[in-house]
């Protein structure tokens, strides 16, 4: 089995949560807090602690340079074998693998955002090397998922609108464990210049073309649910002039000509082993329960609806402010929705006149809950149900390569340019990076300063 079939098949396992706090809060502290040296203080704690987590997994990367190349080579014709069995499968008339249906995929890309929403983070550190030729594969590696600084190809960009599309954004239910790598991500990017083995590592084992984002991006299609997000890293992350192949050369450039390589090689692996802390993308897929997400998300809302329902419609005997006073009687609640026909499982969700008050012209419920919210419960009430008329086997839709270009008048754009006035090429380029960072990069100054920031590095080489 190799490093990336057993990264995405590997089960849920016990995280060492840092000193500073829970994942989600270490996440976020990285990600927003102003102070540097606070940010680099919990980074460079964040990381060791990962680090000794990882020790004892697997190592699956190989210490013969000479073999590094032909391991990637080999991991990229696997993937494209079981992509293509997948494909006959489904071609002979199988069932999707991933998702059963449009809410499990909806919380999968839930699942994966705070990843997603750092994506390239653990490369931030390098930018300052620019004058170094040996790192340019990892800056550009990194500048390619900042889109160069055009909206419509930056990955974060593209992902929050995903998300946005889809009422995704509350994260407030997401298990800490979904923050791990996100942390692990952000960090690396802080302390690169301590760490530089173990980010080059990383993003040797990170920048592998794995078979989940083929799948996933054939079965969201099929969803109706964009999948550029997932193509684009398709065809970036390729071995033979993508992301994947200027990782190797990455390795093979900056390892140092004397001193101790061996020591440089087994901090490579440590960076490596790092991809597989927290779950695979397999094992959160794996992880969804329709009807526990369901009853997850009633409880979430049931605060705000349990004394806004009248009294004048009881289902066995209660009303609806009765059935919502606590978490316990959801499940009995949606038993005596159904009971009493207003929920007919397993039958088009449309004739259902549960789900006639959320949709529709004239829904009393209508807003009541997000495009998600709402997927959730049409696939629950739909169950075994299906359209007489099958899906298309892979429809196309429209791609977010569309996003509008953002405006050049925001107040951070006006800041960034002035603090630029003035300054030479040199002393613009320390101006620029900290706006290139994983907090920043997305916004319009951000993207501006990419662009800036590619235009200096070329006319200053």
């Amino acid at each position: 089995m190799t490093a990336l079939t057993r990264l995405e098949a590997r089960p849920a396992r016990a995280e060492s949560i840092p000193t500073a706090g829970s994942l989600k809060n270490t996440y976020a502290q990285l990600l927003l807090n102003v102070d540097d040296a606070q940010r680099k203080s919990l980074a460079r704690t964040f990381l060791v602690e990962q680090l000794q987590q990882a020790q004892d997994l697997p190592e699956e990367m190989p210490r013969d340079l000479s073999a590094l190349p032909g391991f990637v080579e080999q991991h990229c014709a696997q993937v494209a074998r079981q992509y293509a069995d997948y494909l006959q499968q489904r071609k002979d008339g199988g069932p999707r693998q991933f998702f059963s249906n449009k809410a499990h995929a909806l919380f999968f890309l839930q699942a994966v955002g705070p990843t997603k929403l750092v994506d390239g983070a653990w490369l931030y550190g390098l930018l300052s090397h620019w004058r170094d030729p040996r790192f340019d594969g990892l800056i550009c590696t990194y500048l390619e998922e900042l889109g160069d600084g055009n909206p419509a190809q930056n990955h974060v960009v593209i992902y929050r609108k995903l998300l946005a599309e889809h009422g995704l954004d509350d994260t407030c239910a997401l298990p800490d464990e979904r923050y791990l790598q996100g942390a692990i991500q952000l960090a690396l990017g802080e302390c690169s210049d301590d760490f530089m083995p173990e980010v080059i590592g990383y993003n040797l084992g990170y920048e592998q073309l794995p078979l989940h984002l083929l799948i996933s991006a054939y079965e969201l299609s099929e969803l109706g649910i964009d999948p550029y997000y997932f193509t684009l890293h398709v065809t970036i992350d390729n071995a033979s002039t993508g992301h994947a192949q200027k990782a190797v050369q990455s390795v093979l450039q900056l390892m140092p000509l004397e001193g101790d390589r061996e020591e440089f090689l087994r901090r490579v692996a440590a960076g490596y082993r790092l991809n597989d802390l927290g779950q695979g993308s397999r094992a959160i897929i794996e992880s969804f329960d329709l009807e526990q997400e369901l009853l997850g998300m009633l409880e979430r809302k049931r605060p705000f609806g349990q004394h806004m329902h009248s009294d004048y419609c009881r289902f066995e005997g209660k009303t609806v402010n009765q059935w919502l006073s606590s978490p316990e009687q959801l499940p009995g609640f949606l038993s005596a929705m159904e009971n009493k026909g207003w929920i007919k499982r397993h039958q088009d969700p449309r004739g259902s006149r549960f789900w006639q008050m959320i949709v529709g012209d004239g829904a009393a419920m209508f807003g009541v809950f997000s495009p998600y919210e709402k997927q959730l419960l049409h696939d629950w009430i739909a169950g075994d149900w299906a359209p007489e008329r099958a899906r298309p086997a892979h429809r196309r839709v429209v791609s977010a390569a569309r996003v509008p270009e953002l405006p050049a008048s925001d107040p951070d754009v006006q800041t960034l340019q002035a603090s630029l006035a003035g300054l030479d090429p040199h002393a613009q380029m320390s101006v620029l990076i900290p706006w290139l960072s994983a907090h920043r990069h997305s916004h319009p100054a951000g993207l501006l300063a990419t662009r800036r920031y590619i235009e200096l590095k070329s006319s200053l080489r």
